[in-house]
């Protein structure tokens, strides 16, 4: 059960609330006019856990403009009700006035936990929302549970160091906040059979601060790799440039997209936006080429989803053999244009070759 906190020793920056008056996990949504960001519904996973453990409901948060279209769909991943402030005025993505939004929803409901996506625009708001309402927060949280006896959620996530993981709760401050990176968790199922109220609530727009003064959308040529089935990922042990140009090939001949490690994108090789692992992004490929990547649990923890993971690298004791499903040892710039050479004489045969290999390994990725 949760525990009163001592008020005369608490620092004078916090109220002294009474923790048996904050109920509810909230799952704050990203959305638009035009798309309910995937990310958003897979924070409704743990949310669950959490819910029943706690016995509390789950409530979606919706703030924007035009965005109260998206409410059933939360509900029907799991939310048992969702507010929604949408009004004209946030059309413009702010952070500090969406996160004064949330933050004065949050005064008058009392959430006892409150999940945030760390996509760029979560990353950017939670912190305003936690430090704004005098919480904690735990950031790209890999799990969470509920402590059974003080009922105090358990944040947890890798350290730096990442060959451990760090059990993080706030048992004196409610609301308890954490985030989790895209794809970590999955995406609840769709239950058409699920409803639940839709809450309209009007807020105090303050001034932004800032002022939009250009906008233009980044076309992307290639999927994201979030989104991709089949990444071919590259690490120091490629050498240099060139080992890219053979990932790029084999990827092309896949269908698949190239990506890296930290040491691959701190060399100039690969673009940020494409680093996989801890401080990067989570992935899950049907199928994941690991080249030249050593296997260090920083970036395995990228690719946990992975359903199957191939491992080229010339070290035999290379960590990564000890989680791949197939490994290769040798040097890639010879095992790589063999398996460019066998893809391209299977194209030859047939167009629907190498499409009946990719379905064997999909099917036996999922049983």
């Amino acid at each position: 059960m949760p525990v009163k906190p001592d008020c005369e020793k608490l620092c004078p920056e916090w109220p002294c609330d009474d923790p048996f008056e904050f109920k509810g996990v909230w799952v704050v949504a990203e959305a638009d006019e035009n798309e309910l960001n995937e990310a958003s519904l897979q924070m409704l996973t743990p949310a669950k856990k959490i819910a029943s453990k706690l016995g509390e409901k789950i409530v979606g948060i919706l703030v924007g403009y035009n965005v109260k279209k998206w409410a059933d769909e939360l509900i029907k991943h799991g939310a048992d009700e969702v507010i929604v402030v949408d009004d004209e005025r946030l059309k413009t993505y702010y952070p500090r006035v969406y996160g004064q939004v949330i933050v004065d929803l949050a005064k008058k409901y009392k959430p006892s936990v409150i999940l945030v996506s760390a996509t760029m625009r979560g990353r950017e708001m939670a912190p305003y929302i936690a430090n704004t309402l005098r919480t904690g927060i735990t950031a790209d949280c890999t799990d969470f549970d509920v402590d059974e006896k003080t009922g105090d959620v358990l944040m947890i996530r890798p350290p730096f160091a990442a060959i451990m993981l760090a059990y993080i709760k706030t048992p004196f401050r409610k609301p308890q906040m954490g985030t989790a990176r895209p794809n970590v968790f999955p995406v609840p199922p769709r239950d058409e059979s699920r409803s639940g109220p839709v809450i309209e609530e009007k807020a105090e727009i303050i001034p932004p601060g800032m002022e939009l003064a250009y906008y233009k959308p980044v076309k992307r040529e290639e999927v994201l790799i979030e989104k991709a089935e089949i990444i071919v990922s590259v690490g120091k042990g490629i050498g240099g440039p060139d080992g890219v140009k053979l990932a790029e090939k084999l990827a092309s001949l896949l269908g698949g997209v190239v990506a890296g490690s930290r040491k691959a994108v701190d060399a100039g090789w690969i673009p940020p936006e494409r680093q996989v692992g801890q401080t990067g992004k989570s992935v899950k490929p049907v199928l994941y080429i690991a080249i030249g990547i050593s296997g260090a649990a920083q970036h395995m923890i990228g690719v946990r989803e992975a359903g199957r993971i191939v491992a080229i690298n010339i070290d035999p004791d290379a960590p990564i053999f000890n989680q791949a499903d197939y490994g290769i040892i040798g040097d890639y710039r010879e095992i790589v244009p063999a398996l460019i050479e066998e893809l391209e004489r299977l194209k030859k045969e047939g167009p629907k070759a190498i499409e009946e290999l990719l379905k064997e390994e999909e099917e036996a990725a999922a049983s």
